[in-house]
């Protein structure tokens, strides 16, 4: 195949020695083609100089060591439904699209393990598992589209975090490919595994900047018996933080999922509620518990007759799946909706201890207030993982008033023992800067993600 060279890095001596090594049917360079893998979720945008589509580890590992013999930049991609930039190949090289090793490789239902390639979306694992009464708990907002590898890579919670944990206490093994292309196994198929370093949490969240994961073991748990989902509207955000506090610490009940939404979010999607939300709510509480029936039901009814003393406008609860899917479907399309009452916002996602999250909600509209800036608040309470949308009318809003809100946010964030998305204190920068050296030498790998 001839062609001309892009720029420097990519001459066409490389692309030969690409298109002999892995096919040229999996090699793309067409600028239609490269514009797709510009962009994720975030509006950032920076084009690959070219787009691989592996199928196999071997294809993986050989085009790692060219890249590397080379010095290119590699981008490994699942979904790109990221918000945190961690698919966008900043630095041009290697777009690595693993769309197409989607096999679930293995399925062992007596020892609560699958295997899957990286490319297997996340919903249509947990629906095969869920066929032997199995499930994988970690549940992305985007999980009808996102991967396995990008949830690995990124190290993604979702609205049963607070119950059953995030992805990495459930990566058990890893077949890796490291930057020269050598490939390497990390963890093992046992839940117990306590011999040496455990080399997979270093990859677990390493948003691909130390190699690229083939294989990914995740244990599993059986399905739990019954599910049961109460959503609860309250006239202000005061009334839902005392009733969040009377469930989690007073009754000491351990939900499922426990999402929370201010005003604004709720005013986005009232229009598609049916009239299930007062107009007077301010605030909303949408719980899932989960369990053997009868702890179910008592669970229900004790949340029901909490967020009654707590002065709750409405309280609705889900009898049947069909019922609990209208209810979440109030809660899940927030993020989108929000574009209904402005046409641009600036996300930050903030966590902190569930006994901070008043003080810091409350300090969040304080500062909304000062810089005259309209904020959206929603998120899993539960964890104290909140994700916030400050409203702005135009680019230079966003690079003067916007991000001034969001620094002095971070300010009172950080003291209260929080974290942020892209936060690392300088001692943790070093460290991972050291290990990032140690395994990727000479920077191919997602060069400028996680630190610069």
């Amino acid at each position: 195949m001839e062609r001309k060279a892009i720029n420097n890095i990519i001459t066409p001596k490389i692309f030969e020695e690409l298109c002999d090594t892995i096919g040229n049917e999996n090699v793309f360079d067409k600028v239609e083609e490269r514009t797709c893998y510009s962009f994720d979720d975030i509006k950032g945008k920076s084009m690959p100089d070219l787009v691989i589509r592996p199928h196999f580890t071997e294809q993986v590992s050989s085009v790692l060591s060219i890249a590397n013999k080379h010095n290119i930049p590699i981008c490994p991609r699942g979904a790109g439904a990221v918000l945190s930039g961690g698919a966008v190949p900043i630095k041009g090289g290697i777009a690595l699209d693993l769309k197409n090793m989607n096999r679930i490789v293995e399925l062992n239902a007596r020892d609560l393990t699958v295997t899957v390639e990286p490319g297997v979306v996340t919903k249509d694992l947990q629906d095969e598992v869920a066929k032997s009464r199995l499930f994988y708990p970690p549940e992305p907002g985007c999980a009808g589209f996102s991967t396995i590898g990008g949830n690995v890579a990124e190290c993604t919670g979702g609205m049963t975090g607070m119950k059953y944990g995030v992805t990495r206490d459930y990566v058990l093994a890893l077949e890796i490919v490291l930057p020269d292309g050598s490939v390497i196994n990390a963890g093992r198929k046992t839940l117990k595994s306590v011999a040496g370093y455990d080399l997979t949490r270093f990859f677990v969240g390493s948003e691909w900047t130390l190699g690229v994961f083939t294989k990914i073991t995740l244990k599993l748990l059986p399905t739990p018996e019954k599910r049961g989902t109460v959503m609860s509207l309250f006239k202000d955000i005061d009334s839902a933080l005392n009733t969040a506090d009377s469930i989690l610490i007073k009754n000491h009940l351990n939900p499922r999922s426990f999402e929370f939404a201010d005003k604004t979010c709720i005013d986005a999607v009232r229009d598609s509620t049916e009239g299930k939300i007062p107009e007077e709510a301010e605030a909303l509480l949408l719980i899932d518990v989960d369990g053997n029936e009868k702890n179910v039901a008592n669970d229900i009814s004790r949340i029901d007759a909490i967020c009654r003393e707590n002065s709750a406008l409405r309280t609705l609860i889900a009898h049947t799946d069909e019922e609990r899917d209208t209810l979440w479907d109030i809660r899940k399309p927030v993020a989108t909706s929000i574009f209904k009452v402005t046409s641009m916002k600036f996300n930050e996602d903030i966590s902190v201890p569930r006994s901070k999250v008043r003080e810091v909600l409350e300090k969040v509209y304080e500062l909304s207030k000062t810089h005259s800036l309209q904020v959206a608040a929603f998120g899993q309470i539960g964890e104290g993982h909140i994700h916030l949308n400050v409203f702005c009318s135009n680019a230079e809003e966003v690079e003067i008033s916007v991000q001034d809100l969001v620094f002095q946010i971070l300010k009172d964030v950080v003291p209260n023992d929080g974290t942020i998305t892209s936060g690392l204190a300088p001692h943790e920068t070093k460290i991972m800067q050291d290990l990032r050296r140690m395994f990727d030498p000479k920077g191919i790998m997602n060069p400028g993600k996680v630190f610069v």
